[in-house]
C-alpha cells in the first residue's frame, strides 16, 4: 500500500501560492498558480459584465423586438 503514496520526484510543476496577476487596467492581485507572474487583458474590475457598462450591439432590431416581447409578457402576467 505504501507504494501508491509515494510521489515521483521532479515530474511535478512548481506551485506558487502567491502568483502575481497584473491586468492591463492596472489592477493587480494574487492567486495560486504554476506560473509566478501572469499578465491578463481584462479582469473583474474592468470587465463590462461586472462593471455594468456593457454595450448591447443591435443587429437588425433584435434588441428592440426582444424588449417588446418582454413588455407584452409582463402585461399578460399582471392580468
Amino acid at each position: 500500500m505504501l507504494i501508491f503514496l509515494i510521489m515521483k520526484k521532479e515530474i511535478h510543476l512548481k506551485y506558487y501560492h502567491e502568483a502575481k496577476v497584473k491586468c492591463a487596467c492596472g489592477n493587480s492581485f494574487t492567486v495560486g498558480s504554476t506560473v509566478p507572474d501572469i499578465n491578463i487583458e481584462i479582469c473583474s474590475k474592468c470587465h463590462p459584465f461586472y462593471t455594468g457598462k456593457s454595450k448591447i450591439i443591435d443587429t437588425a432590431g433584435r434588441v428592440e423586438r426582444f424588449k417588446k416581447r418582454l413588455q407584452k409578457a409582463s402585461v399578460k402576467r399582471k392580468k
